[in-house]
């Protein structure tokens, strides 16, 4: 189950969404710059900006760790594998599906627990569409809500420029016996392929963006987030269903806020279809404490119901 956190502290109220049921994830402790997690019984020790305090709420669980991702001092980074037996990949289960786990290059395992939050959120609107939804999912990554739409039955088109991710998701839809499913996959460009979809008369019921700050695509196009994502969420508009359900953009990029999210979807969306705008942010929280760790941020249009 998802929770709202919600703190009154000297009448400044914060709310946050938290995925507190993810069973076979957790934060076990958190310190120096430093996140260590238990990912399915994998325990794994990875950096993150946000933890600026120096103390550990539980030293005894940093004895034994599977793999550290270290940064470098010229950019990017390594993993230091400690047990040599870890696999180089292995599966995790959030509810029904579940998702094959790598160590990558950038620090990453392929999946962002707290996203269960919006998964959940994508198979309830459509269970309760009660009528066929198409779903387009830009910057898909390895898939984690294409197989979430899938699992609430319906039609998917999963887009990301790098192959690799692209191959991952496949495998995370067979791990989850959702390969008989319509979906399907393209390695493209997120811009050119919804221009595409407007000249063929392409039309969707849900759009999920989770555009990185700054990326290439397959042939080397340049993504600049503060640049480009309003003039794609306006395209955007132009393949969306007469009666659209859902407008979802998540980011991870740091100093863009929810309020800019919330207005590009007003200046975009909204004007063509009049709904329902909200954002928040998303966060997990550590096991046996009451410390919390901040995981980005979304904002959504939604159909009035």
């Amino acid at each position: 189950m998802c929770f709202f956190l919600c703190y009154d502290i000297m009448s400044l109220v914060i709310y946050m969404k938290l995925v507190t049921d993810f069973i076979e994830y957790q934060i076990i402790d958190m310190a120096d710059g430093m996140k260590l997690e238990n990912w399915h019984n994998k325990i794994l020790l990875r950096p993150d900006p946000q933890i600026i305090w120096h103390t550990k709420t539980n030293p005894n669980s940093w004895n034994n760790i599977d793999a550290i991702y270290n940064r470098s001092n010229k950019g990017g980074g390594s993993w230091d594998i400690k047990n040599k037996n870890l696999p180089s990949s292995w599966q995790i289960h959030y509810q029904d599906l579940t998702f094959n786990l790598k160590l990558m290059g950038f620090k990453h395992t392929g999946l962002f627990p707290e996203q269960a939050y919006n998964w959940n959120l994508i198979k309830e609107k459509i269970k309760n569409a009660n009528r066929p939804v198409k779903v387009l999912n830009l910057f898909a990554y390895t898939g984690a809500a294409s197989i979430a739409a899938l699992s609430a039955g319906a039609e998917v088109v999963h887009v990301d420029s790098s192959r690799g991710m692209v191959d991952w998701a496949k495998e995370n839809v067979k791990s989850s016996h959702l390969e008989d499913r319509p979906i399907r996959f393209l390695v493209d460009d997120v811009v050119k392929f919804v221009k595409r979809e407007i000249r063929r008369g392409n039309k969707y019921d849900i759009i999920l963006m989770d555009p990185p700050s700054f990326g290439r695509g397959s042939n080397g196009e340049v993504w600049d987030i503060e640049k480009d994502l309003f003039p794609l969420v306006e395209l955007c508009t132009e393949i969306l269903s007469d009666d659209p359900i859902l407008f979802l953009i998540n980011s991870y990029t740091t100093g863009l806020s929810m309020t800019v999210l919330e207005n590009v979807l007003n200046l975009t969306v909204n004007q063509k279809h009049p709904g329902y705008i909200s954002s928040d942010e998303l966060g997990l929280p550590m096991q046996n404490s009451k410390l919390i760790l901040p995981c980005g941020i979304y904002a959504r249009w939604e159909k009035d119901m």
